[in-house]
């Protein structure tokens, strides 16, 4: 059964090229059914009637699939409860009273645009690079002749699963994004579509991240801890298993 409930948050304000600050706001009634962004938007129209700028925050689907929604709440990436995305927090995991400190991924290739934006192209950049496979033209294969093992097959899915929302990046002491680009690695060298590319595949997206700014691996697996879609840390030894067999190759 649905209650509502009281918050004050402290909130990061900022534009583009400037200095940011935290801002007191009162979020009144939230029925616990809400979602966090849903919360915002009630906190929003609150703002927008007494003649404040909204807080920025990106959002697309609202249904854990798209990547867009993403922030620090009390320091943890969406959240931090286990699986599951900023959209799809709701306020039933928070109590009656409570004070939450609201802020935007923290790293240095995730430069603020505004209040809760940050700018995550970066890893469409890494993308470009490498996430495309070859196709002949001419009319579609059948299906069943390119056989792919069952566990090779659910691998290469599992690794698909990451939606590029940049929590594995956020919450890495040094903003690493190796987990994002070893999934993105792995989807497409699991599967014999993604062999042709393989070698040139994984030293143009490890160049990209490098030259991008983000940190090397630190080992400490709290990408894996952060990410809502439980990309596998396995990856990343993928990843530099490909690098090391055709790295040096095209």
């Amino acid at each position: 059964m649905s209650k509502q409930i009281n918050l004050t948050l402290k909130v990061w304000r900022q534009s583009k090229g400037e200095a940011g600050r935290f801002e007191t706001y009162e979020a009144k009634n939230i029925d616990t059914d809400a979602s966090f962004l849903e919360m915002l938007d009630v906190v929003n129209d609150e703002l927008t009637v007494k003649g404040i700028e909204p807080i920025a925050f990106e959002h697309d689907c609202r249904e854990g699939i798209c990547g867009c929604c993403g922030a620090l709440v009390n320091g943890k990436t969406h959240g931090s409860h286990d699986r599951t995305t900023l959209c799809q927090l709701h306020m039933r995991h928070f109590e009656d009273g409570q004070e939450l400190v609201i802020e935007p991924f923290r790293a240095d290739a995730f430069p603020v645009l505004k209040d809760l934006i940050v700018d995550r192209s970066g890893l469409d950049e890494i993308i470009t690079e490498g996430g495309y496979v070859a196709v002949k033209t001419g009319n579609a294969p059948e299906a069943s002749t390119t056989p792919i093992k069952k566990e090779l097959a659910e691998a290469a899915m599992d690794a698909a699963e990451c939606i590029g929302c940049g929590a594995c990046v956020a919450s890495c002491p040094n903003g690493s994004a190796m987990l994002f680009t070893s999934a993105k690695v792995s989807q497409y060298a699991l599967l014999p579509q993604g062999h042709p590319e393989r070698a040139k595949r994984v030293k143009a997206m490890v160049s990209k991240m490098d030259e991008l700014g983000f940190g090397n691996c630190s080992n400490e697996y709290e990408c894996a801890v952060a990410c809502p879609k439980g990309i596998d840390v396995k990856n990343i030894a993928r990843l530099n298993r490909e690098f090391i067999k055709h790295g040096f190759k095209s």
